[in-house]
């Protein structure tokens, strides 16, 4: 570009001129170029760029075109909800694509130039791209990519009032898990059908502590976050915010799993009349792209002591009819049992298998169940702790 173009005014109004992705110019990269483009134009404000830059990959043109790819903004939202786009914001939109572009074209050694320094200063990749083509590509795959934190993350949690991602999820696979493979087949089909935007169940897995409940649902996000499954996960204290969640992500293109592990209440628990209000469906709480998996320990989830049933509840029996309905308010109950020992050493030779780890009947069998015993019983935790043993120790890799 010739010497105007690179002026450090013209890259500053390249960047304050962005509306649509007002998000993307107050990112950490553009909001450093801002900085070197000022008057300052420092060896010291150019580092902080590249480190800004560095830290989402070496390709300013590809980073440009990803963070607006993934910007929540007023286009992505109308997009999403099927609703007609305004003249003057698709014209915004073109202008704005062409403005990025026009950035992204810019090369190491013209930002270099902008410091009047003749030292080292490190480099950054371009690449030619189409941004409007390639933006509109993105978009047409949102309900599958999402958008904003949704794009960058496949499970959460609710912090407070605010959605935030989890920055160490679970990667466990569907096809490290072995046994209860019908339990996983019904999960799978349940959530397959909320892609599909047919009816899809709440879901109750319960039974025994260690028999892969959770594990079951986080291996299932996973093999189907790229056909747009998202989970957030939420603990029970928190169950009064599930309709203000659901509301929030009622236009999103995504699918969400609402996610409360280890559920259980105690007599008079004010969050027991809150879930039970959510799985009864009212218009108020109910949203086409979000359900409820939830697994416990109790069949009955409330805990229920002799006195109980001994009370002066004039209607004692409605009372605790009411108390013991509310799994099977759940569309979906899947019960999971502790493993015999047979399917417990089957599991932990599959285990070894995916582990590189040789199985050697007769002996392994033999610590595997007294592993077991030490633990408390034949469960599919107890088992990968063993090969979790084996594999600290190097035994038989």
């Amino acid at each position: 570009m010739d010497q105007y173009y690179t002026g450090t005014s013209y890259i500053s109004s390249l960047i304050d001129s962005l509306v649509i992705f007002r998000g993307v110019a107050e990112g950490d990269v553009l909001s450093k170029l801002r900085e070197l483009a000022g008057e300052t134009r420092s060896v010291r404000s150019y580092s902080a760029f590249i480190q800004a830059l560095y830290r989402h990959g070496c390709n300013f043109s590809e980073y440009l075109l990803d963070a607006a790819a993934k910007d929540e903004n007023i286009y992505v939202h109308l997009r999403a909800k099927g609703k007609p786009i305004p003249r003057l914001l698709m014209s915004c939109l073109k202008g704005e694509l062409q403005t990025l572009q026009m950035l992204s074209s810019f090369t190491s050694l013209e930002f270099k130039a902008l410091t009047n320094y003749s030292g080292y200063l490190p480099d950054f990749e371009t690449s030619k791209l189409d941004f409007a083509a390639e933006y509109e590509k993105r978009i047409a795959d949102i309900s599958t990519v999402g958008y904003g934190i949704y794009a960058d993350n496949v499970m959460f949690r609710l912090d407070g009032d605010k959605i935030v991602p989890i920055t160490t999820p679970d990667p466990v696979s569907v096809n490290d898990l072995i046994g209860y493979e019908l339990q996983r087949s019904q999960v799978i089909a349940n959530t397959e059908a909320l892609i599909k935007g047919l009816p899809a169940a709440n879901v109750l897995l319960v039974g025994d502590a260690g028999t892969g409940k959770s594990t079951t649902v986080k291996a299932v996000v996973n093999l189907l976050a790229d056909r747009g499954v998202r989970l957030i996960e939420l603990k029970k204290q928190q169950l009064r915010r599930i309709p203000a969640v659901m509301e929030e992500l009622r236009d999103n293109p995504l699918k969400f799993i609402l996610f409360i592990d280890d559920l259980s209440f105690s007599k008079n628990d004010d969050n027991f009349s809150s879930l039970k209000a959510i799985l009864e469906g009212s218009a108020t709480v109910r949203a086409d792209n979000t359900v409820i998996y939830a697994t416990s320990n109790r069949r009955h989830l409330v805990k229920e002591s002799f006195s109980d049933r001994e009370g002066d509840d004039v209607h004692l029996s409605d009372t605790l009819q009411e108390i013991n309905s509310l799994a099977d308010r759940f569309g979906l109950t899947l019960l999971y049992t502790k493993p015999n020992k047979q399917l417990y050493l089957d599991i932990v030779r599959g285990l070894c298998e995916n582990a590189g780890i040789e199985y050697r009947t007769g002996t392994t069998d033999i610590e595997a169940g007294a592993f077991a015993v030490r633990k408390g019983g034949f469960t599919p935790r107890a088992a990968e702790q063993f090969v979790d043993s084996l594999i600290s120790r190097g035994t038989g890799m």
